[in-house]
């Protein structure tokens, strides 16, 4: 991919996609007959504060996690064995908001709420430089397949980076724009964003256009994830609705009610047919095809503020304002 030009704004007299029709999925009495129940593996408190960000390693022997409010300290795990491997005392000197390691597993980043984008060798653990352009908070970070290309949204927009190069390389669009979080396409090819008034944009980005604008959320929009291939989009919102969209169509597939809070983070089996979900009553788990609800896993004793599957999808990791990471085995 080359990006020869800023972009900023563009498309904003696209229309927004609204689809009516979509099935309201309101989960019916569980049934654990045939459901592979995870199992509670590890519990254990992991920062002083809340768990903001976690994530697992390409390889999957690894989980790592970001702290909260002013803590700033990113954490390293032996996820099997609930042990602590590692740690950056100081990423951030505030929350660690967001964090990505890049696919080929050679780059690992963390965005903090002081505006700074921290990038480090994953081998080692040794800080590389940051990237510095955001003026405000950054709140989301994507990373293209090809490992070439990180993108980051924040209060001011959405700005893409040379991760090879380590510089500045596009401004997707600006001020009028604010990012609670990103995702990008298997392909590589399209990029998902979600903002403060519900709405989720879908953007060209070989060309930097603004392919089109799905609104469903009511509030904002915390979280956004593709399906494996690429077919679909999934989303989170305040509006204690996750939303199911079919990206080649732009239009709303299912909206899924069972969180009786805000939806804070969501999360895709790499078998493309479960998703986890995390707020204020716990962990709900889906199924995709059809929309119905699961199980529910209501071990936490406050919300739930960050969710991820290990590579394998046999882990689940959920963290929460409560201090703690749980781990989970299916």
């Amino acid at each position: 991919m080359v990006f020869v030009v800023i972009f900023s704004q563009i498309g904003q007299d696209l229309s927004i996609k609204s689809v009516r029709a979509a099935n309201d999925v309101i989960p019916n009495p569980i049934d654990h007959s045939n459901i592979g129940e995870p199992r509670l593996l590890h519990s254990f408190v992991a920062h002083s504060g809340i768990v903001k960000s976690l994530i697992f390693s390409p390889n999957g022997k690894m989980l790592i996690s970001g702290g909260g409010e002013n803590e700033g300290k990113i954490r390293f795990w032996n996820f099997q064995a609930g042990k602590n491997i590692g740690n950056i005392a100081r990423a951030h000197s505030a929350a660690v908001e967001s964090m990505a390691i890049s696919p080929n597993g050679q780059t690992f980043i963390s965005a903090g709420s002081e505006n700074r984008i921290n990038l480090w060798n994953l081998k080692n653990l040794e800080f590389s430089r940051s990237l510095l352009g955001h003026s405000s908070q950054v709140l989301s970070l994507a990373i293209t397949p090809d490992s070439k290309i990180l993108i980051s949204g924040g209060l001011d927009g959405i700005r893409l980076w040379d991760l090879q190069q380590q510089r500045p390389l596009a401004t997707l669009v600006r001020f009028d724009n604010v990012i609670y979080t990103l995702a990008i396409s298997p392909d590589g090819q399209t990029l998902a964003s979600g903002d403060q008034k519900g709405v989720i944009k879908l953007w060209n980005l070989r060309s930097g256009e603004l392919i089109s604008q799905l609104k469903g959320h009511s509030q904002i929009v915390t979280s956004l994830a593709f399906t494996p291939n690429g077919e679909n989009l999934v989303s989170g919102s305040r509006d204690k609705t996750i939303r199911v969209w079919n990206v080649n169509a732009e239009e709303e597939m299912m909206t899924l009610r069972g969180h009786n809070n805000w939806v804070n983070a969501i999360a895709i089996n790499p078998n493309g047919t479960t998703l986890a979900s995390g707020g204020k009553d716990g962990i709900k788990l889906w199924d995709l095809t059809t929309g119905e609800l699961k199980t529910s896993l209501l071990s936490y004793s406050d919300w739930v503020s960050a969710i991820a599957f290990s590579p394998d999808g046999k882990t689940l990791s959920s963290g929460g304002f409560d201090r703690k990471i749980n781990i989970w085995k299916f």
